[in-house]
């Protein structure tokens, strides 16, 4: 028998508690051996520290980390586990920036030890079928349509619309995660318009043109501002029919049929990262890809910033 990897928890926030510390409780090849936040907060009684360098201090024996802290303070954090020969599994968005996710890469290859940049919406119930429908079809047209309230979703969460903190396409990038993984041909943004609060460095609603190499036309709707029914939303017309994921990808709808539907939450993407990174640390192996990202810097570079009215929470 393999033993477990011996993993600590690092930021102890909703993610954590809501998707983290379930998926790594339910996976057998997993083993939670230590939490870290500034808060100081213990599960179960293990081991807590306030950093990770109170943690390496301690000496207790860790094999991997998985770092759910903001993007903007990741580097640093993610830099330091790997010099210490452990294993790093960085939350969705990786980074704040590119460059700073070739560079944690470039090191844990040095090291000799893996880096998972994980995408949970990749890992929807609907994604994968898909996936497999699209590549035998020829895509016509897509939309993206991800509208979802912030005060519900992120309340209290000022990272979020702090520089680095992406905003809208905080949530936006899971929808990426998915058309990059789902459509059969890479595709670059053509123009953009974010709406940026007065009173915050981030967007809180961006339209964006995607096209494919193939010239077909992908148009991205976010809002953070959206009240009543949630959207998250993508739908695929083909040669062949329409294609629609919806509610994150979890249900999955061609030409109005529904071939695939499950619980709307999100429980069951997180086992499947979990999975994915024991695999990968098994096998001493990366897996690392920024497509997602890519477009998102892509859209604040090439993209139109127009100032909007101040966002209360």
């Amino acid at each position: 028998m393999t033993a477990p990897i011996r993993l600590a928890l690092v930021g102890m926030g909703k993610i954590a508690h809501d998707q983290h510390l379930p998926a790594i409780a339910g996976h057998s090849g997993l083993e939670l051996a230590a939490t870290v936040s500034r808060s100081g907060e213990s599960v179960g009684g293990l081991p807590f520290f306030r950093n990770v360098e109170e943690l390496a201090a301690s000496g207790t024996a860790i094999d991997a980390v998985a770092l759910c802290t903001p993007p903007q303070v990741r580097h640093a954090i993610a830099l330091f586990c790997i010099e210490q020969g452990w294993h790093v599994f960085l939350e969705k968005p990786p980074g704040a920036t590119l460059a700073e996710v070739a560079a944690l890469d470039d090191a844990a290859r040095a090291k000799g030890v893996s880096l998972f940049a994980s995408w949970h919406s990749r890992y929807a119930d609907g994604v994968e079928p898909a996936r497999a429908w699209l590549a035998e079809r020829n895509v016509r047209r897509a939309t993206i349509t991800w509208r979802e309230d912030v005060r519900v979703w992120h309340p209290g969460q000022d990272w979020i619309w702090e520089p680095g903190g992406f905003g809208v396409f905080d949530p936006g990038i899971n929808a990426l995660s998915i058309a990059t993984r789902i459509l059969p041909r890479p595709f670059f943004v053509e123009t953009a318009e974010l709406d940026v609060p007065s009173n915050r460095a981030a967007p809180i609603a961006a339209r964006v043109a995607f096209r494919d190499t193939a010239g077909c036309a992908i148009a991205m709707d976010l809002d953070f501002r959206q009240e009543g029914p949630q959207h998250w939303d993508i739908e695929v017309e083909t040669d062949a029919g329409t294609l629609k994921l919806a509610k994150g990808g979890s249900v999955l709808t061609i030409d109005g049929e529904e071939t695939l539907a499950h619980d709307s939450d999100l429980h069951g993407e997180y086992p499947g990262l979990y999975a994915r990174f024991a695999e990968i640390v098994r096998a001493g192996e990366s897996d690392v890809d920024v497509s997602p990202l890519r477009l998102v810097a892509d859209a604040f570079l090439r993209g139109r910033h127009v100032t909007v009215e101040p966002f209360v929470e």
